[in-house]
């Protein structure tokens, strides 16, 4: 019998493919060229060159008729982040057709068109930023007249909702996301234009939130209900399910983009189990598999759920997306 290491250098010596080869200064004369060469690098530029030619893939078939169902995912630090702008553009210009976060991808959008986040620093003081009023996502500061312009369009917004209600029956979560849109449209200015929501009302494109109460929007619901003392307003949870559901398993085929993991990524990827699997993944994370979490599951443990095709196209990028998306994107749309 051959020695193990025998058969891997036996193996190895036939072995042909692409080389590994980063960029050559000399012959560079744009960042584009310099990105170009990713897929050859190795490591997660690997990851990321590939991701770029999935997506530009799925652009290319949608761009000639072809129905791809683009799923977007993604958690609320995306949207506290800059990377939120990326997210209004890819709305505004129709480039995704479903889209799941959680509560603070809804809220802190709606925000941000009221007042903007600040740039701050990781090494502060806590303890001080509480006593200032300054709360901290990271080295991003939200100050808490933030959340108090929310109210005041939300607890009116919550009037709306109720009577609502009581005309058509309880909403659901995408509902009450699409009427957060209209209500944008019609109470706030030119800014509203740079948000995700009020884009996803323009173009019908629906929002799903499955936890919509965890965050600033549940407690502005508590004030709302117990300043009212009743309990009359409701959101329901129960119809979105069936409706995420059909949007994949009526769609000829199916893609999946999710940035971070969480509630989300779950969501779109366990729509997709009821049609066989989703037939192309991107996933840009941080989070590792080794202590089974969701977050940290790649798109091959999803094949062993059914949630993604065993032949799809997939590929998962380990880093901050702060960092990718926006080279993701922009290779993807402008190069």
């Amino acid at each position: 019998m051959d020695d193990p290491k025998d058969i891997v250098l036996k193996k190895s010596s036939d072995l042909s493919g692409t080389p590994i080869v980063g960029p050559k200064f000399d012959e560079i004369q744009s960042l584009e060229d310099v990105v170009a060469t990713y897929e050859r690098i190795g490591f997660q530029a690997t990851h990321l060159g590939r991701a770029i030619r999935i997506w530009r893939e799925i652009e290319e078939r949608r761009s000639h008729g072809e129905e791809i169902r683009v799923f977007l995912g993604y958690t609320s630090n995306i949207i506290s982040s800059g990377l939120r702008e990326i997210i209004t553009w890819l709305v505004k210009h129709k480039k995704v057709d479903v889209i799941v976060t959680t509560a603070g991808g809804i809220e802190e959008d709606f925000i941000k068109v009221l007042k903007p986040f600040i740039l701050g620093d990781w090494n502060v003081d806590d303890a001080k930023m509480r006593e200032e009023g300054i709360n901290r996502i990271g080295n991003i500061f939200v100050p808490n007249d933030r959340y108090i312009a929310f109210e005041k369009y939300m607890l009116p917004f919550y009037e709306r909702l109720l009577e609502l209600q009581r005309e058509r029956g309880i909403l659901s979560a995408s509902e009450v996301i699409y009427e957060m849109g209209r209500y944008m449209d019609e109470k706030l200015g030119p800014e509203k234009e740079e948000s995700v929501i009020y884009w996803a009302y323009k173009n019908n494109i629906p929002i799903f939130c499955p936890a919509l109460t965890d965050g600033s929007i549940g407690d502005m619901l508590y004030f709302f209900k117990e300043e009212r003392g009743d309990r009359e307003l409701k959101i329901d949870i129960a119809n979105d399910i069936v409706r995420l559901n059909n949007l994949a398993v009526e769609a000829k085929n199916t893609a999946v983009i999710v940035l971070g993991g969480s509630l989300p990524k779950h969501a779109i990827i366990n729509a997709n189990l009821f049609r066989g699997g989703s037939d192309y993944a991107i996933y840009v994370t941080t989070a590792v598999p080794w202590d089974g979490s969701l977050s940290g599951a790649p798109p091959s443990e999803g094949v062993s759920w059914g949630k993604i095709r065993a032949k799809a196209n997939y590929v998962e990028i380990w880093a901050d997306a702060t960092l990718v998306f926006p080279i993701l994107a922009y290779m993807t749309f402008f190069s």
